[in-house]
């Protein structure tokens, strides 16, 4: 029969501090020193709610989700309901997109404690990331009446209407933000872009110009500023701003793209044409092709133009764009009957009468201006 002498019990000075130096060394970004000081902690006592959410902690930021997730299961397994190890494992499947699973851990959550700011923006994001725009909301707003200035909420609400289209709301949200943190880009960017939607051009500009002056190079700034230049048909100014994007970003063929479509406004049809092949060369791109096609309209090669865009709207047949710069370059080449062809598959498919209304009566127009002897 053996003495059976108990196993003596951890120091609880000891474990206090593996903890302490344990968090301090993952504030510092030191991740192996925190897990070495975990792992001790957890040697000393299995099942420590500290160390198991601390190497959930480490392997989070190392991306390793699938061992973080394990750590805090393991500890909401020795101590259900441990509030950092539901928040770590809900991060978790936020960071994998998991946005539902992460929603139920967080609702668990809030069942304990509904008044931590913190989750309710977390849980808002979720749910704004699967569309549910009523729960997003009625969460958002719930933060803001705990804390009415709360950076998160007024950017997760703001960020809520312009995915809704709400864009005159976003706004209101995003200058709330903006009168506390004048500097942040994101936001300027944000209400600039909201702007741009709205088609207030010069108002949108001035956002996009406040945070070039923060950072010369910010793409979202320059982007806008480029696309409210092209809205206000200011195309030098647009083409300005584009090419300074290409500087950073050679390849970009949507950039390249834009900068075809600059020159081409500006009457720089070689250079348009250019543009746009080197946009092909590095991918297809179905907006260099009607580019180059629009430059062949600006050169009269009418017949030229109407193929490629006639090509283009039978694989895109509700694209009505197409539909109709086809049908008008075969109106402009003396074919009406081509242009007949490509507003017939247009409506066959489903395309909306309305929209080719006026194409329609010039094409019977020229059907009958070719019937009318000389």
């Amino acid at each position: 029969m053996s003495s059976g002498n108990p196993s003596p019990q951890p120091d609880k000075e000891q474990l206090a501090e593996l903890s302490k130096t344990g968090y301090r060394l993952l504030k510092e970004g030191k991740l192996d020193e925190a897990q070495e000081s975990f792992d001790s902690l957890l040697e000393l006592e299995p099942g420590n709610s500290y160390a198991l959410v601390g190497l959930g902690e480490v392997a989070r930021k190392r991306g390793e989700m699938s061992l973080a997730i394990e750590h805090y299961q393991s500890c909401l397994a020795h101590h259900p309901g441990n509030k950092y190890a539901l928040i770590g494992l809900a991060d978790c499947y936020r960071a994998l997109k998991a946005y539902q699973k992460a929603i139920d851990i967080w609702e668990q959550y809030l069942r304990r404690d509904d008044q931590d700011v913190t989750v309710l923006t977390r849980i808002a994001d979720a749910y704004r990331k699967v569309k549910n725009f009523r729960k997003s909301k009625a969460l958002y707003l719930k933060a803001l009446e705990l804390e009415p200035d709360n950076a998160y909420a007024l950017n997760g609400l703001g960020h809520l209407y312009f995915d809704f289209k709400g864009f005159e709301e976003a706004i209101g949200y995003w200058q709330r933000m903006l009168a506390s943190d004048p500097s942040n880009i994101k936001v300027l960017t944000s209400l600039g872009n909201c702007y741009r939607k709205l088609r207030d051009f010069p108002q949108g500009l001035t956002y996009f110009q406040k945070a070039l002056e923060l950072d010369s190079k910010n793409f979202y700034a320059l982007f806008g500023l480029a696309d409210c230049c092209r809205g206000l048909n200011r195309h030098a100014e647009s083409l300005e701003a584009w090419k300074r994007i290409l500087e950073d970003d050679p390849r970009n063929k949507v950039i390249m793209t834009r900068v075809g479509d600059a020159y081409r406004n500006l009457g720089s049809l070689e250079e348009a044409e250019a543009c746009y092949q080197r946009a092909l060369n590095i991918e297809f791109d179905l907006y260099a092709v009607i580019g180059l096609a629009l430059v062949n309209k600006l050169r009269g090669d009418y017949r030229q133009a109407a193929e490629s865009l006639a090509g283009l709207a039978a694989q895109n047949p509700r694209n009505q764009r197409l539909v109709i710069e086809a049908a008008e370059c075969y109106l402009l080449a003396g074919e009406s009957r081509g242009a007949q062809a490509v507003v017939d598959r247009f409506l066959r498919c489903g395309g909306r009468k309305s929209y080719v209304s006026e194409l329609l009566k010039n094409i019977k127009r020229h059907g009958s201006d070719r019937r009318t002897p000389s």
